[in-house]
Order: C-alpha cells, then sequence, then structure tokens
C-alpha cells in the first residue's frame, strides 16, 4: 500500500469523466494527491456517476483512507438554440435576433429558449454568449424577441452558454433536472452536494431543505449577486466554490483577482471550506505541461489561503489526467514552502472573541508553534473542532479522529486536515492521548520522543464540547 499522507496543506479536487473513469486511474490521481473527486452533473448519466462514486468507495477500503465525493449539479444553465449548420460566422455591426421561435437558426437569428431573460434585458444592455467569446448589445425589444448588434465574435455554435451581466434573473436556482440529479447523488452517499448559479439566500435554503442534512451543500458562486450577498449565504451553505468562469463573464476580468482574495477571506473568517476552480492548468487538457501563467494562478490561490484548488477539464476529459494531478500537487507543494507563505496566512487570523471552542482551536495553533509540536491532534464528532482549527491555517499537519466515516469524508476538502476514521474511540480524556500516539505514528504524521497538540471534548464523545487542550509526547 502507498503511503496517502500529504506533504502539503491545501487540499486537490480532481473531477472525474472519461479520461479517469476506470478504477485504475482514479487510484493513480488519488495516490498522486487527490483529496476529493468531483462528479459533474452537467455531463454524463447517473449510471456513470454510480459506477464512479463505487470505485471511489473501494479504493477508499483498499487504501484506509477516507476519500470525499462532490456531486456538482448543473443548474439554470442558459443557452441558446441550435443553428441549421451547426455553426454561423459573425461579424462586428451585424444585426443579430434572438427569439422564442424553436426553428433552428441561420446567419440572421437564434432560439432564445428562456423567456426570463427577456423580462431583465433592457435596451442598450449588453448579453454575452460562449464564456464571453461573442458579445452582443440590445438594440430593440419585444414581447417576443430582442434584436442585437454584435459587438465582438466572428463565430457562434449551437447551445452556446448566454449570460447577461449583473441583472437577476427570475428563475429557479434548482431546475427539474437538477432535483433528479440530486436524489441520485444523495442515494449514492456523496459528501458534497455543489449548488450551481446561487443568485440569493433563498436558492441556499431550497436546497438544504431537499438535502435535508443527507450532505453538505457547497455553493458555487458564479453571479455576481451572489457575492453581493455573500455573508446571507454563508450562513447557511456549508462550504463555497469560486467559479470563475461564469463568474469571470458577469464582472470586468480585471475584477476577478480581487474579488478572490476577498472571497476567500471571508470564507475562511467563516470557518467554512472555500475551493478555487475554473481553468487553473486550463493548457494541459491537451499538453503535457501548464504554462507559466497558470502555475501562478494555482500558487496565487494557495497565497490567497484557499482550502483547495480544483481540476476540471484538465482531468474528466483531457489527454494528461495523471500529470495535472501531479503538477498541481508540486506547485502547492512548493508554494506552501517560501517562506512568506506562512506569514500570510498568520497576517489575516479570524476573531475568536466570545467563542470558547474558537479560543481552544486558537490557543492550540500558537502553543503548537510555542512547543514546536509537530502535529495537533482534534477529537470530532461533527466536524466542526477540525473546521475551526482549519480555519487557523496551522502550519503543522492537523491529525482529525472522529468516529463517523461521513465526518471524515467531508473534511476531505479541509485546510491542513488529515482526517482518520477511528470508530473505537472511547472512554476518559486521558484514554485518547496514546490512542492519539499510535495513529499519529502509523500515518506517519509524527514519531517518537516527537510532541503534539490536542483538544477534545469532556465529556468525552460529546458532540460540540471542546473545552480542553493538552500537550503530550510520543513515547
Amino acid at each position: 500500500m502507498q503511503p496517502t499522507k500529504r506533504n502539503r496543506r491545501t487540499k486537490i479536487v480532481a473531477t472525474l469523466g472519461p479520461a479517469s473513469a476506470s478504477k485504475d486511474m482514479i487510484l493513480d490521481l488519488f495516490y498522486a494527491g487527490v483529496d476529493m473527486f468531483r462528479l459533474n452533473f452537467s455531463h454524463g448519466e447517473h449510471e456513470t456517476h454510480r459506477a464512479a462514486s463505487d470505485i471511489i468507495r473501494e479504493i477508499e477500503i483498499q487504501t484506509g483512507r477516507p476519500i470525499g465525493i462532490l456531486a456538482d449539479l448543473q443548474g439554470p444553465k442558459l443557452r441558446i438554440g441550435e443553428f441549421e449548420h451547426g455553426t454561423i460566422e459573425l461579424q462586428t455591426g451585424q444585426i443579430f435576433r434572438f427569439d422564442m421561435n424553436p426553428a433552428k437558426g441561420d446567419t440572421t437569428r437564434v432560439c432564445l429558449p428562456h423567456p426570463e431573460i427577456l423580462s431583465v434585458l433592457e435596451e442598450g444592455g449588453t448579453i454575452f454568449l460562449d464564456d464571453g467569446k461573442v458579445r452582443a448589445r440590445v438594440i430593440k425589444k419585444g414581447d417576443d424577441f430582442i434584436e442585437t448588434e454584435i459587438d465582438s465574435g466572428t463565430a457562434l455554435s449551437g447551445r452556446k452558454g448566454l449570460n447577461v451581466p449583473g441583472a437577476i434573473i427570475p428563475i429557479p436556482a434548482l431546475t427539474a433536472k437538477d432535483r433528479r440529479d440530486l436524489e441520485a447523488a444523495l442515494d449514492m452517499n456523496v459528501d458534497w452536494i455543489a449548488q450551481s448559479f446561487v443568485q440569493n439566500p433563498k436558492d441556499v435554503q431550497e436546497a438544504k431543505d431537499l438535502i435535508g442534512g443527507r450532505a453538505a451543500l457547497m455553493v458555487k458562486l458564479e453571479k455576481p449577486s451572489a457575492i453581493l450577498q455573500l455573508e446571507d449565504i454563508l450562513a447557511l451553505a456549508d462550504g463555497a466554490m469560486l467559479a470563475r468562469g461564469d463568474l469571470g463573464v458577469e464582472i470586468p476580468p480585471e475584477d476577478v483577482p480581487s474579488v478572490q482574495k476577498r472571497v476567500v477571506r471571508q470564507i475562511r473568517a467563516a470557518g467554512k471550506p472555500i475551493i478555487v476552480a475554473t481553468q487553473m492548468l486550463e493548457s494541459m487538457i491537451t499538453n503535457s505541461r501548464p504554462t507559466r501563467a497558470e502555475a501562478s494562478d494555482v500558487a496565487t490561490a494557495v497565497y490567497d489561503g484557499a482550502d483547495a484548488v480544483m481540476l476540471s477539464a484538465e482531468t474528466a476529459s483531457g489527454a494528461w489526467p495523471l500529470k495535472a494531478v501531479e503538477i498541481m500537487d508540486r506547485i502547492c507543494h512548493r508554494t506552501e514552502e517560501d517562506e512568506t507563505y506562512n506569514d500570510l496566512m498568520d497576517a489575516a487570523h479570524p476573531d475568536t472573541i466570545g467563542n470558547p471552542a474558537d479560543a481552544i482551536a486558537t490557543a492550540a495553533h500558537y502553543v503548537a508553534q510555542d512547543v514546536g509540536a509537530t502535529a495537533i491532534v482534534t477529537y470530532t464528532m461533527s466536524g466542526s473542532t477540525a473546521l475551526r482549527m482549519a480555519r487557523q491555517r496551522p502550519a503543522v499537519p492537523v491529525l482529525c479522529l472522529t468516529p463517523r466515516l461521513s465526518s471524515a469524508r467531508k473534511l476531505c476538502v479541509s485546510y491542513g486536515i488529515h482526517p482518520v476514521h477511528a470508530p473505537e474511540i472511547q472512554g476518559e480524556f486521558n484514554g485518547p492521548v496514546p490512542h492519539a500516539c499510535r495513529i499519529l505514528q502509523t500515518e506517519n504524521i509524527a514519531q517518537k520522543g516527537e510532541r503534539f497538540v490536542m483538544t477534545a471534548g469532556v465529556p468525552f464523545g460529546v458532540a460540540g464540547t471542546t473545552n480542553i487542550l493538552r500537550i503530550a509526547e510520543i513515547e
């Protein structure tokens, strides 16, 4: 059995697809550094995703390590209709019409099967198509059509996505397809549900009600309206993904870096995991090496303090899925070795005044530094203690011991957490010390003679009672 202790604290999420569907490849990706696998319900059938989740659970048993599974719902993706000949050519200044006619389009028009868009568009407004490659300005509006002038773009093919920057479109965040996919994903026993195109807290509450506690909810931040209401959205969600693809179309590109830094900082302060996603190593879909700009992009997310970075098409359909994970792993590791990295993490410690459990986590972080501890050990039921510890961005591994396998799997995406399913935890507070010593050595995190800091609660094994901090030495 290969070792699975990571040499980095930032986690890696990888999307499965045709290029990574076999058990051998999924196992190789896990050993290369993947901490959580993403099932993209925008593509593939339920049977395909179920087969992938079954393989992940087999690998979990084979390796003895919990592995997280994220089911990503498609959401209300807005798309135009199809063209008679597949693709049309466009010219700047050309007049082009979007209407409700379901007939296939041509060089003058195409179907826009979303009447909700017509209600928010106004003359002078702009719509983006195909991830912003085509931009059109509205010059005329009718009851069932809009007439536009093409401002940029040379070609457009059918079923391409459409964005209306700045508009709150009156459509449900969960489509009928999403509801079917959600039930299928929950039946697969996934750990996280990613909700796409969230616009407001009501969208999140709807998803929470449907999930009913059967999985954790991760909101995807793709709409400017979600960024503006982030505090209220975070109060309901369990985590977030900064999906920079659609967000980068809806806001000016020069705003994306500052938004990323602010969002990561805010979500870290809330004590919830944040994934930075989209186009991180995009060129590795076809090339065996990333560009220098892509390597810098991954490093920037790490410097920002993200819990995890994500690969999409790079591992789902790319030519080099394993190399993409290996390179991302190396970039994360090397960035965390930079002498300025820990200074950046320490400079943004969240406020913990008034919360005893947060105070214990903060104290554990500083005590570990002061005594030269090799690791921090947390005993937790729900995972909340480990999340408080991850919030501090400690410079040493956090061994999280939990009797709940579901908690261990959810924590696979959280910064610096090495979750271990430990169902045999019982007894008083003195008992867990030798237990922790054994697992620290078994997991190759610490060795005999090294110190560690441990947090737990009395009475032991009761959720929400973290109130003890202890310094111990492996004997």
